[in-house]
């Protein structure tokens, strides 16, 4: 029993050892920056525009020229538009969703097919909140994006782009100050 404990003890105090070692970094700095987002991705439209509520799989463009982001349709038209300075606010967010296996494995009358609805996916999608100065109004669209890496390189590319400040994993343009006397 003796033996046991100090087996037991030794074991336990070179875990806690092991635990303090870390590999060497390369140069002691670690780099946050992405890898730039394509000029145009796949996007699905999950509603926020005004006018447009029907939800809509198509393409996501930048268009640097006229300083916004376009989003076409599947059949190649442009539906809508958000100009760089109309951005207020752009930020990722995640739901973990029951997957479609995992609800019909859920829904089979069999003993341990309640557990199919563990069976979960991640779904991203790419917020925009944005001011439109001609029509006096503010929105927030979202569109549904394939993987996170993606979503990752767009947040960072568009922030950049719309020249807006970083706060953590979302991007904002700070109020200007007026002094008005």
């Amino acid at each position: 029993m003796k033996s046991f404990f100090t087996a037991f003890f030794l074991l336990a105090a070179s875990a806690g050892i092991a635990a303090q070692v870390r590999p060497a970094g390369t140069d002691g700095t670690s780099s946050d920056r992405k890898d730039p987002a394509p000029q145009s991705f796949e996007a699905k439209y999950e509603g926020g525009m005004f006018g447009y509520g029907k939800k809509e799989s198509g393409t996501l463009k930048f268009d640097d020229i006229n300083e916004r982001i376009v989003f076409y349709g599947k059949d190649g038209k442009e539906k809508f538009s958000i100009g760089f300075q109309q951005i207020s606010v752009i930020s990722p967010q995640s739901r973990s969703v029951t997957s479609t296996t995992g609800n019909v494995v859920r829904n089979i009358p069999l003993p341990g097919s309640v557990l199919g609805g563990l069976i979960k996916e991640k779904k991203r999608y790419l917020i925009v909140q944005f001011a439109d100065r001609d029509a006096d109004v503010s929105g927030t669209v979202s569109f549904k994006l394939d993987n996170l890496k993606l979503l990752e390189s767009v947040i960072q590319t568009l922030g950049e782009k719309a020249k807006m400040t970083q706060r953590g994993d979302a991007y904002y343009r700070p109020r200007t100050v007026r002094n008005e006397i």
